[in-house]
């Protein structure tokens, strides 16, 4: 054999062995995101092939996990029912992690949210809310709820509503931001005026309305049409339904969904999925009627809800069973499982900008 024909073998065989690597290995464009619990990784989903591209590691406890807009950064929540006060941080297009956020004395974080370019995160253990701007490195904000367990949080697109759910406390807060005019000027008093500095402007604040519903709350969503707010209650098995410009509770469902975990609508509104950890099926609802469509059976318990920026297929993390049943959402069947690896729970959807 001569060199040019050796030479034209090699480069053949490292095309074939090494080409293939780093594609398999290389972060789509959109990308799934699993936490597994036990395994404390990350696991980088190819959602086309449903093959597990990368599994980084995250630290203690983690429970849920959001991304950047700009899909390349993630964040996850190290819970530990207050035990640990750190988000942990990964780098998605290099999949490896990236040093972690200290929260100081807000411990427990858990429920996590990324809008107007900042995460936004529960803080059980402090009871609050707060948000972490990634460009200055800092939490640059923190409201107290006054409530036991403020687990989820929802944010609205233009940042002027907070919704939380605070498991032990039996309740929703429903949050929103206002504007507060000065005081009046001062009264006119005989002699000098009294020394002051320059009188301030307008200023926000938040305003809490806390809405009691079931026992457990937990797991929630905002219809798409922003006027409902739909609750999953593990305790009492019940969904508690409010009505947002009113701020109260306009129905209770019993469900029969206890030990409820998360609750999502699809993107058409005309759905409600219900995991639970206590029951072998994702319970589904018709959101008009408000009656039960179906028991989709996935395992022997499930966490974790994603639906699909298409609305296609539903992701559900079955922690009992080590895997991630993805629910066609048109036949409402189970299509396929994701080794996510142990006890799986949050789930993120990526998109890179």
């Amino acid at each position: 054999m001569n060199k040019k024909i050796a030479i034209g073998m090699l480069l053949l065989l490292s095309s074939l062995f090494i080409r293939p690597a780093l594609t398999a290995q290389s972060t789509p464009k959109e990308s799934l995101l699993i936490l597994a619990k036990r395994d404390q990784t990350l696991a980088i989903v190819d959602p086309a092939t449903l093959k597990v591209l990368k599994r980084v590691p995250v630290g203690n406890d983690p429970h849920e996990v959001i991304a950047s807009t700009d899909g390349r950064t993630a964040y996850v929540s190290n819970y530990g029912f207050g035990a640990y006060n750190t988000l942990a941080v990964v780098d998605l297009i290099a999949q490896r992690p990236l040093p972690s956020i200290d929260l100081g004395p807000l411990r427990g974080p858990h429920g996590l949210t990324f809008v107007g370019g900042k995460t936004w995160f529960t803080a059980e253990g402090a009871k609050v809310i707060a948000r972490y701007d990634p460009a200055t490195k800092k939490v640059d904000w923190v409201l107290g709820t006054g409530q036991n367990r403020t687990h989820m949080i929802y944010v609205s697109p233009d940042q002027q509503h907070i919704f939380t759910t605070n498991v032990s406390s039996a309740t929703v807060s429903i949050i929103d931001k206002v504007t507060l005019n000065p005081p009046g000027p001062p009264p006119v008093h005989a002699g000098p005026p009294p020394s002051r500095g320059p009188f301030p402007g307008p200023r926000t604040d938040w305003n809490e309305t806390v809405v009691p519903v079931g026992k457990g709350s937990e797991g929630f969503d905002i219809s798409p049409d922003g006027k409902e707010l739909w609750v999953a209650n593990a305790q009492d098995g019940t969904v508690s339904i409010i009505d947002i410009a009113a701020k109260k509770v306009t129905q209770t469902l019993a469900a029969n969904v206890r030990g409820a975990n998360r609750l999502k609508f699809t993107l058409d509104g005309k759905l409600v999925l219900i995991s639970s950890l206590g029951q072998p099926d994702v319970t589904v609802i018709d959101a008009a009627t408000h009656k039960e469509v179906k028991r989709i059976p996935v395992g022997h318990g499930s966490a974790g809800i994603l639906i699909e920026p298409d609305g296609a297929r539903a992701f559900v993390s079955c922690s009992p069973d080590d895997y991630v049943a993805v629910i066609d959402l048109k036949s409402l069947k189970v299509t396929g499982h994701i080794d996510a690896g142990h006890e799986p729970d949050g789930l993120a959807w990526a998109v890179q900008r």
